[in-house]
C-alpha cells in the first residue's frame, strides 16, 4: 500500500505543471507561468488574458526623457500590466555601454571589428552586457551593424567596417556575448542607415538628405550581399532576440513600414521568432507600421499612441489579429529569454567590477589598435633610453569617443598623456597641446622622440564634412600642419591617432611611427602607453581602407550618391564599396583593408584546398620574428565573371592566431556554399555559377601570400574540383572524367577502387560506382607530368538520390 501510495506521489509530481518562478506568478491562476511549456504557448495563454486596452498599451514605449542618459532612468520602458503579472521592460543604450549615469566606457565597435576575433567581441559585449543588467535593463541598443559606404558617416565609429563578411562574424561573436549575460539584443539599424545627414543636429540629425527623411535606392543585389548578410548572421546564428529598424525609407518606403524588410525578408525568409522595435523617432503612420511588421514603437509612441491604434481599428484598415501577432513576439522573446521567471534585474551601480571593466577596456583596445607604420623599428620604445619624451597634440589629455548613443559619462579616465607618464615616469614626459606648430616642434626637438596625438571629432545626427583631420573639430587647431611642423624638427616622431574611422595622412611619409587608436575607451590611455613601450603588441587590422585620396571613396563627386540629391540617395556603386571599389577601380591606397604591422613578422605559405562540407583551405603560418605575436590570415575568393559584375576579391574567412618565435600552425577556413554564391535577381535567391574561383590567402587584402583555385562544375587545372552547387549531382552510376592537362602518368583512387586509366590525346579515368552506397565520393588523382611535376587533385561527385518507385493504381469501377 506505501508503495503504491509513493507511486501515486511521484505521478502526481511528474504531472502537475511546472512551479512557477521568478516573478511571474502561480501556475493555477496564471498558466502562462508554467516553465514546461514552450515560450510560444505561453506568450498565446498571456495574449488570451490581455484585453485590448493592454494589448494596445504594450505597442508603445512609455520612457520620453530616458534619451538624456540621467542616472535612475533608463533609454526606454515598456510599461507592463500588472494585473496579469507582466512586468515593465528597460531598454538600455548601447556599442559601448550604458547611457544611464555613469559606467565604463569601453573601446568604440570599429576598435573591435579590428581584432578580426569574434571572441573579443564577445567579451566587449559580455562586459558591456553585465553592466547594463546591472543598470536594472533587459534589452540593449546594440549591436549596430550597419556598413560603412562613406567614411564620412557620422556613425562610422559605432559600426564594424567595410565588408559584411567581417561585420557579420564580429556581429555574431557580439550578440552571442551579450545575450549569455541574460541580456537580450537589439540588432541595429534595419536596414541601408548608412548616413547621418551633412548638415544635421547632433544627436538627432535633420536637414536635407538625412537619416529621417532620405530614400536609399539600391538594387536587391546590392541589398542582399553587402547591407543585410551581417543582420542575417545575428539572427540566424546568433539568436538575437530584437532588431531595430532605421530612419530612412528603402526603395520608396521606410524601413519601420516596409514590408519587404520587415515580413518579407526578416520575419517570413529569415524566420525571425523575435520583435521589432523603431529607432527613436523611426514610427511614421500608424496603419503602414501595424500592416507591414513594426512590433514596438518604442518612443514616444508616436504611431502607436493608443487613439491612433484605436482609430486603425474601428476604420478596419487594421485587423485586430495583426495587434494580437505583434503583441504575441513581444511576449514570446521575453517568455524565450527567462524576463518572467528571473527576479528584476536590478539598478545597483555599486555592484559593478569597475576595476575588472576597467582593465578588459584597456585589453582589448590593446588588441584593436593597428600599427600602420614602424619604419626603422621606432616602436616599441626603450624606455630605459628614452630620457626625455615630448607628448604633444590636442587628443593628450582626452579620450575621444562618439556622440549620441556613445557618449559614455565614464567611472574613469586615463587619457594617453597620463598613461605614458605613469609608464615612463613623470619626470621623463614633456606636453604641449599643439596648438603653436611652431611651439610644439620647439618642445619636440628637445627630446628623444616625440608622440603627436591627433584625432577627429564623429558624432550621431551629423556627418564629417570631409576626411581630413580637421573637418568638423570645435577647436582651430590644424592637426596635419602640427604633424608637418614636429616631424620636421623631430626626426623620431610618433603619431597616435584618435579616429573614428579612416583619415587622411598626407604626412604618413614623414613620420617614423604611426598607431590608430580608434575611439579607445575610458582606459585607453593605459593601452596606448603599453603599445608605444612593448608590454603589449598592437593587435589590430584594419576593418576599412585608408585612401590616398578622399577623391577615390565610392560615393565621392556623384552627388546622387552622396549625400543624395532630393531626399533620395542612389547607391550607385552596388557591390563595389571599400576594397571592392579600390580593387576594381585598381587605385592605390595609403592602407588596405586588413593591414596591420606588429612587433614580429610572419609568413603565410602551404596552401591546400580539400574537400569539406562544402570546401576546407589551410595554410600554414610561422612567426618569423623574434617575438610572440598574433597573427590574422584572411582568405579572400575571387567568383568567375561569367557575364555578372564582379569584385576582384572578396573576404570569406579569417583566423586570429598567437605564435611563439618560430613557430607555426595549421590554419583553416571552413567554406560552405555561401561562400561561392551571389545572389541572382531573376531566381530570387543565392546561385553557384559555373567555374573558376580563385582563392588567395594573405595578411591582407592586397597581399596574395599565397594562391589556389577551385573548380566548380569545371575542370580548373587546381588541387580541388567541386559540384557547381548542392544540387548538382551525377545520375550514372559509372563514368569517365578528363584528368589534369599534361598529366603523362596517374593513379586514381576512390572508396578504397582505383580507377582504370584509358590513354589517348588527354588522359581519363573510369569511375566505377556500381556497389557502393550512394553518398558523396572523394576521387583522388596523383600524376606526373612530362617534365616531372607531380599533380594533385582532389575531385567531389555526388550521386541522384534515387526516385521511390510507385505503381499506379487504376480506380475500381463501380458495378451497376
Amino acid at each position: 500500500m506505501r508503495a503504491l501510495l509513493l507511486a501515486l506521489a511521484s505521478f502526481l509530481v511528474l504531472a502537475a505543471p511546472a512551479a512557477a518562478a521568478g516573478r511571474c506568478g502561480d501556475v493555477a491562476t496564471r498558466p502562462w507561468c508554467d516553465t514546461a511549456k514552450p515560450a510560444g504557448e505561453r506568450a498565446g495563454l498571456l495574449l488570451a488574458a490581455l484585453t485590448r486596452d493592454e494589448k494596445i498599451s504594450l505597442l508603445a514605449g512609455d520612457e520620453v526623457t530616458g534619451v538624456l542618459g540621467q542616472e535612475g532612468t533608463h533609454t526606454g520602458t515598456s510599461t507592463g500590466v500588472d494585473r496579469v503579472g507582466l512586468p515593465t521592460v528597460y531598454f538600455s543604450d548601447g556599442p559601448v555601454g550604458p547611457r544611464q549615469g555613469r559606467a565604463t566606457g569601453m573601446p568604440s565597435p570599429m576598435t573591435i571589428a579590428s581584432t578580426f576575433d569574434p571572441m573579443a567581441a564577445f567579451r566587449h559585449a559580455e562586459v558591456i552586457g553585465d553592466e547594463v543588467k546591472r543598470k536594472g535593463n533587459d534589452v540593449i541598443y546594440a549591436p549596430a551593424v550597419n556598413m560603412l559606404r562613406t567614411p564620412l558617416n557620422g556613425r562610422t565609429f559605432e559600426y564594424f567596417g567595410e565588408d559584411p563578411f567581417l561585420s557579420a562574424r564580429i556581429a555574431v561573436g557580439w550578440t552571442r556575448g551579450v545575450q549569455s549575460t541574460g541580456v537580450i539584443a537589439n540588432v541595429k539599424h534595419f536596414a541601408v542607415n548608412n548616413q547621418e545627414g551633412p548638415s544635421g543636429v547632433p544627436p538627432f540629425g535633420g536637414g536635407p538628405n538625412s537619416r529621417l527623411t532620405l530614400d536609399a535606392r539600391l538594387d536587391e543585389r546590392t541589398l542582399r550581399e553587402i547591407y543585410l548578410p551581417q543582420f542575417e548572421a545575428a539572427v540566424k546564428e546568433a539568436g538575437a532576440g530584437s532588431v531595430m529598424c532605421a530612419y530612412p525609407r528603402v526603395n520608396g518606403a521606410f524601413a519601420c513600414e516596409n514590408q519587404k524588410l520587415l515580413e518579407d525578408v526578416l520575419k517570413r525568409e529569415w524566420d525571425f521568432p523575435g520583435f521589432v522595435l523603431t529607432d527613436y523617432g523611426a514610427a511614421k503612420s500608424t496603419v503602414n507600421s501595424l500592416n507591414n511588421g513594426l512590433d514596438l514603437d518604442i518612443w514616444p509612441a508616436i504611431a502607436y499612441r493608443p487613439e491612433l491604434v484605436n482609430a486603425a481599428l474601428a476604420s478596419s484598415q487594421v485587423a485586430e489579429s495583426a495587434v494580437d501577432e505583434h503583441v504575441r513576439r513581444i511576449l514570446r522573446t521575453l517568455f524565450a529569454f527567462g524576463f518572467f521567471d528571473r527576479a528584476a534585474y536590478v539598478d545597483d551601480e555599486r555592484s559593478i567590477d569597475q576595476a575588472a571593466h576597467d582593465a578588459a577596456a584597456a585589453e582589448l583596445e590593446q588588441e584593436g589598435m593597428v600599427l600602420l607604420e614602424n619604419d626603422d623599428g621606432i616602436l616599441p620604445l626603450d624606455a630605459a633610453r628614452t630620457n626625455r619624451l615630448a607628448v604633444i597634440g590636442p587628443e593628450a589629455r582626452t579620450i575621444k569617443d562618439g556622440g549620441g548613443s556613445s557618449a559614455i559619462e565614464e567611472f574613469k579616465i586615463t587619457t594617453p598623456e597620463q598613461g605614458i607618464r605613469e609608464r615612463l615616469g613623470d619626470e621623463k614626459v614633456v606636453y604641449d597641446d599643439g596648438s603653436d606648430a611652431a611651439r610644439a616642434a620647439s618642445v619636440a626637438q628637445t627630446a628623444d622622440v616625440a608622440v603627436v596625438l591627433v584625432g577627429d571629432r564623429m558624432t550621431e545626427g551629423r556627418d564629417k564634412a570631409c576626411m581630413g583631420l580637421n573637418c568638423s573639430q570645435l577647436d582651430r587647431i590644424d592637426r596635419d600642419a602640427l604633424i608637418a611642423a614636429v616631424a620636421a624638427a623631430q626626426p623620431r616622431t610618433v603619431v597616435v591617432l584618435q579616429s573614428g574611422g579612416p583619415v587622411l595622412t598626407p604626412w604618413r611619409d614623414r613620420v617614423k611611427g604611426l598607431l590608430e587608436a580608434w575611439y579607445p575607451g575610458q582606459n585607453g590611455g593605459t593601452a596606448i602607453a603599453r603599445v608605444l613601450f612593448g608590454d603589449a603588441e598592437p593587435g589590430g587590422r584594419l576593418p576599412a581602407t585608408f585612401p590616398l585620396r578622399e577623391e577615390d571613396e565610392p560615393t565621392a563627386g556623384d552627388p546622387e550618391k552622396y549625400p543624395g540629391v532630393g531626399e533620395t540617395v542612389h547607391y550607385k556603386e552596388g557591390i563595389h564599396i571599400g576594397y571592392r571599389w579600390f580593387d576594381e577601380h585598381r587605385l592605390g591606397v595609403a592602407y588596405p583593408f586588413g593591414y596591420g604591422l606588429g612587433y614580429t613578422t610572419f609568413r603565410v605559405d602551404g596552401l591546400r584546398l580539400e574537400p569539406g562540407s562544402d570546401a576546407v583551405a589551410s595554410v600554414a603560418v610561422t612567426n618569423t620574428g623574434a617575438r610572440a605575436g598574433s597573427a590574422a590570415p584572411q582568405l579572400y575568393v575571387g567568383m568567375p565573371e561569367r557575364g555578372i559584375d564582379q569584385p576582384p576579391l572578396q573576404l570569406k574567412g579569417f583566423e586570429r592566431v598567437r605564435l611563439a618565435p618560430g613557430e607555426t600552425k595549421r590554419v583553416s577556413f571552413t567554406l560552405d556554399e555561401r561562400a561561392f554564391s551571389h545572389w541572382d535577381e531573376r531566381a530570387n535567391g543565392w546561385r553557384v555559377s559555373q567555374g573558376c574561383y580563385r582563392i588567395v590567402v594573405g595578411q591582407h587584402a592586397r597581399d596574395a601570400a599565397v594562391q589556389g583555385v577551385i573548380g566548380r562544375g569545371q575542370d580548373c587545372g587546381g588541387a580541388l574540383q567541386l559540384p557547381r552547387d548542392a544540387r548538382t549531382c551525377k545520375s550514372r552510376r559509372t563514368f569517365l572524367i578528363r584528368l589534369p592537362r599534361g598529366v603523362r602518368r596517374a593513379k586514381v583512387t576512390y572508396a578504397g577502387r582505383r580507377g582504370k586509366i584509358i590513354r589517348g590525346r588527354r588522359l581519363r579515368a573510369r569511375v566505377d560506382l556500381r556497389g557502393l552506397p550512394r553518398r558523396t565520393v572523394r576521387v583522388r588523382i596523383v600524376g606526373r607530368t612530362r617534365s616531372g611535376r607531380i599533380v594533385r587533385e582532389t575531385r567531389v561527385y555526388r550521386p541522384c538520390a534515387t526516385k521511390p518507385t510507385t505503381s499506379t493504381r487504376w480506380p475500381r469501377r463501380r458495378r451497376g
